[in-house]
């Protein structure tokens, strides 16, 4: 993510939306009880950092995507096997997912 994206996401003065969502209870009842554990204030708290800390994920993974494309297509053009790519890619998302 960008410096200057990540230093507006850190501003605790951004506007806010409400937006009503449907969760099972049994989740709610787990979020109440682990959000103290780590250390929030309430289950909406920790809902919200779970919904951050994915979307940065998958942010960052996208905006790698770009870089990814663009790798792949000068290894085609220096004559790497399209078998080479297609495991090495699949080797890489295998430890992405690990981790």
């Amino acid at each position: 993510m960008k410096i200057n994206k990540l230093a507006q996401r850190l501003q605790k003065d951004r506007p806010m939306t409400m937006v009503s969502i449907r969760i099972p209870e049994d989740v709610i009842e787990d979020l109440k009880r682990v959000a103290p554990m780590l250390g929030f204030s309430g289950y909406q708290a920790l809902i919200k950092a779970y919904i951050g800390q994915g979307l940065r994920a998958d942010l960052e993974r996208l905006d790698n995507g770009v870089e990814i494309s663009s790798l792949i297509e000068s290894l085609k053009k220096k004559g790497v096997k399209e078998e080479i790519i297609s495991s090495a890619i699949a080797e890489a998302q295998g430890s992405y997912r690990a981790t």
